[in-house]
């Protein structure tokens, strides 16, 4: 925001120079940019932050330079002359969107001399950049300058009907903005019609058909407020960006909207001319802002570590507009100005009081009182995924929720249409995702394309589920990508849930999952929850992300893992007697389940079966097509004991029992 030195005198005494003026600013929180001379002028630039939407204005640097040097804010009180006949015989507005704009007023200015502005407003226009065009449209963006409050100006003549319509757009409008291009109106954009066709993209930009031109003699003044969010999207959309729609994309002062349209008659009668009509329209939505903050007598000292007189704390908030309401031996309360939408509780009023006090004023060696806190569980289970996987080679990735469309598809089944979101920053990418595994996919795809096809990664993020009308559910999930095989990633996640101490084991289920190779997937349970999905990357997956070489990837819900983690271990001695290891190679249907065999193995086997390892598969000869002999270990161990022979034979011929009653197995020859 470029202020001009002479312009500022206008509102406050500057009787300090301008290099210390600057560090003030700076120190309260409007850093300084730079300071140029402009003819005479000086040009101050200052960087206003998205919430200080009130210093995008003279009036409103003018307002923090008094507050900070203690000085008078004088700010002008627009004095009209009206006659003629009321402007309600000569116009009219209609607002059909009041939820997009709570309040539209329009005042007439008739017989007015199109010209040249005079030298002071030109001047003044020139310190900050803006190029002078008209004296009518110098003024609607001097006071937008001066009060941060847009305005526009139309010839009433060449409006039909002589009436302003805000509404919604239809479909096919167009319309020719001031900057003599034409845009195709989007659907729901807010527009102000007459009564054949738009004349203006509301917030935006005016039209350049009822714009101000030589043979202007009748002036319609707009001045409005608008949803900040309709006017970014349409901002947005079409690639028009204005100072106007800068400002209405931020919070507006409510009370700066019916000021500024009588500030802008005023001056346009100062430099143009002409007759004033009695009265304005004014339709207004407004809903009552009554926002009261209580601060306790403690929170100052408490939060900045050095005292500050009570006395000086509310000095400085009056100063800053604020409104004491109430005050008793605890507490005092304040109710914001207008023009401060960003406070809001107890910590921005502390802030203020901080910054104007001067956080230079704050000893570097000044103690401020720690307290500890526990760590929230969901915390502690991130710190521990996120060691686990680094210890096992994997690098953590950040990629973005918006994705393509292609990209928003679950691994699991599917549950409705991905969300879409409506914003021009990155076109394609307008989707919420509803899993995490297809951005690391192009993640470790671009880390190919440029010889680092080692790359493993994984990432904890949230994902985006619809719910019908309501908000989505944002479940956090951690997701992985590898060039490892199915059985090594499905390792990686039984790892994970032996270092979170899970009591249950991660139990596998045939799955045929879209992006996963079939035969090669499977969900993942925890317990009777279920975790995830892991598997191997299909061929035709891997050609529609570009992969060059095998790539597994698993994606697991977090809080899963989070419910079915032990926060403190439960520790078993090693056990001391010897172990008794044992093969078995079973014939059985071809393509059954490992995990089918495996609980059969376990169940059967009894107390004293310590593992069960899958070794090999193996097809062919002894065997028909629709068989396959699965080897697998077993490690048998009694804790207090010695294990007998006897013992360990009975577990294997029971296990082979119930291998061959559940599962049709055999033993292979």
């Amino acid at each position: 925001m470029i202020v001009s030195w002479n312009w500022l005198t206008e509102y406050v005494r500057l009787d300090m120079n301008v290099e210390e003026l600057g560090e003030r600013l700076t120190l309260s929180g409007l850093n300084l940019e730079s300071i140029s001379d402009v003819g005479g002028d000086l040009a101050i630039d200052v960087e206003v932050t998205s919430n200080r939407s009130d210093c995008l204005c003279h009036v409103g640097v003018a307002r923090e330079i008094a507050a900070l040097h203690g000085k008078r804010l004088a700010i002008p009180d627009p004095r009209l002359a009206e006659k003629g006949k009321p402007v309600a015989e000569l116009t009219s507005v209609a607002v059909e969107a009041p939820e997009l704009c709570s309040r539209f007023t329009a005042r007439v200015v008739s017989g007015v001399k199109v010209g040249e502005s005079p030298w002071w407003l030109r001047k003044r226009l020139e310190t900050i950049g803006v190029r002078p065009v008209s004296n009518i449209v110098d003024v609607t963006n001097y006071v937008m300058f001066e009060c941060g409050q847009p305005l526009h100006a139309y010839d009433l003549d060449l409006l039909e009907g002589r009436r302003l319509i805000v509404r919604r757009s239809r479909p096919g409008e167009t319309i020719k903005a001031i900057n003599n291009r034409v845009y195709e109106v989007g659907p729901d954009m807010l527009v102000i019609a007459d009564a054949a066709r738009p004349v203006g993209l509301a917030g935006v930009m005016g039209g350049a058909e009822t714009e101000i031109r030589d043979t202007t003699r009748t002036v319609l003044i707009e001045a409005a407020r608008f949803d900040p969010i309709a006017v970014r999207r349409a901002s947005r959309a079409l690639g028009l960006h204005s100072p106007s729609s800068f400002r209405f994309e931020r919070p507006i002062d409510p009370e700066a909207t019916m000021w500024a349209s009588r500030r802008c008659a005023e001056l346009i009668l100062q430099t143009a001319g002409g007759t004033l009509h009695p009265g304005v329209i004014d339709r207004d939505a407004t809903k009552p802002r009554s926002t009261v903050i209580r601060m306790r007598s403690n929170a100052v000292e408490r939060v900045l570590g050095i005292p500050v007189d009570p006395v000086l704390a509310r000095d400085i908030l009056a100063r800053l507009g604020l409104r004491q309401t109430a005050e008793d031996a605890e507490s005092t309360s304040y109710e914001p100005p207008s023009w401060r939408p960003d406070l809001e509780r107890e910590i921005d009023l502390v802030e203020e009081v901080g910054r104007v006090h001067g956080y230079d004023s704050v000893p570097q060696d000044r103690a401020i009182a720690l307290v500890s806190t526990a760590v929230a569980p969901r915390e502690r289970i991130e710190a521990q995924v996120r060691e686990t996987l680094a210890a096992l080679g994997f690098d953590e990735a950040v990629t973005y929720s918006l994705v393509e469309e292609r990209l928003a598809a679950p691994l699991g089944a599917p549950d409705g249409p991905a969300l879409r979101i409506e914003h021009q920053s990155r076109k394609r990418e307008s989707y919420l995702r509803r899993a995490i595994a297809p951005s690391l996919l192009v993640a470790r795809a671009h880390n190919e394309a440029r010889g680092r096809g080692e790359a493993e990664l994984f990432e904890l993020a949230q994902v985006y589920l619809p719910r019908g009308d309501a908000l989505p559910d944002q479940p956090p999930r951690v997701s992985l990508v590898s060039g490892r095989g199915f059985r090594e990633m499905k390792g990686v996640v039984e790892t994970l849930a032996a270092r979170l101490h899970c009591a249950e084991r991660v139990t596998a289920r045939p799955a045929e999952l879209e992006l996963l190779e079939r035969g090669r997937s499977a969900e993942l349970w925890l317990g009777a929850d279920l975790l995830g999905h892991v598997g191997e990357i299909s061929s035709r997956s891997r050609a529609e992300f570009d992969l060059k070489g095998p790539c597994s990837t698993a994606e697991l819900a977090l809080e899963v893992l989070e419910a079915h983690a032990r926060p403190v271990p439960l520790l078993r001695p090693p056990g001391l007697q010897p172990a008794v290891a044992r093969d078995l190679s079973l014939v059985l249907e071809r393509d059954r389940p490992w995990s089918e065999l495996e609980q059969t193995v376990v169940e059967a086997a009894g107390a004293i079966l310590e593992a069960v390892e899958y070794l090999d598969t193996f097809r062919g000869a002894g065997m028909s097509e629709a068989e396959e002999s699965v080897h697998f270990g077993m490690i048998f161990r009694h804790l207090e004991r010695t294990l007998t022979g006897e013992e360990v034979e009975r577990a294997v011929e029971a296990v082979v029992a119930a291998c061959h009653r559940r599962l049709g197995a055999r033993l292979r020859a």
